[in-house]
């Protein structure tokens, strides 16, 4: 099996504008997000800390690195997911998150494990 494989893991997000905690009217705009990480490597692998890029309409980014998500260091075994919901507050109505989690495997191996841009949009936002 190729090296790669070995470490590797799927990400997934789903995004939601949270229109009860949002004020448009100050520029405030919440969005939860539901992230899940699947092991479909070979190797037992623990996230250890992530690294997000966050994006608005207006160009200002805000990184954002910790240990862990939601207070946790999920173990992976191959095959098996984790799920988590967490959020972010923006400035516009749209804006873009991307990162990485960075991770150890079983034999001590380290791996990042990428996660693709996604949207974050109120309702009515983007056509």
């Amino acid at each position: 099996m190729a090296e790669s494989k070995k470490y590797e893991m799927a990400v997934s997000a789903n995004p939601q504008y949270v229109g009860a905690q949002s004020a448009p009217e100050q520029d405030r705009y919440v969005f939860a997000y539901t992230i899940t990480i699947e092991n479909v490597g070979t190797v037992t692998a623990q996230l250890i800390s992530r690294h997000w890029i966050i994006c608005d309409a207006a160009g200002d980014t805000q990184e954002v690195r910790g240990l862990g998500v939601v207070g946790v260091q999920p173990l992976l075994r191959p095959g098996e997911k984790f799920e988590y919901t967490s959020g972010c507050q923006l400035a516009t109505a749209v804006g873009t998150m991307r990162g990485t989690y960075q991770m150890v495997a079983e034999d001590g191996t380290s791996f990042a494990a990428s996660i693709n841009e996604f949207t974050l949009a109120a309702p009515r936002v983007l056509h």
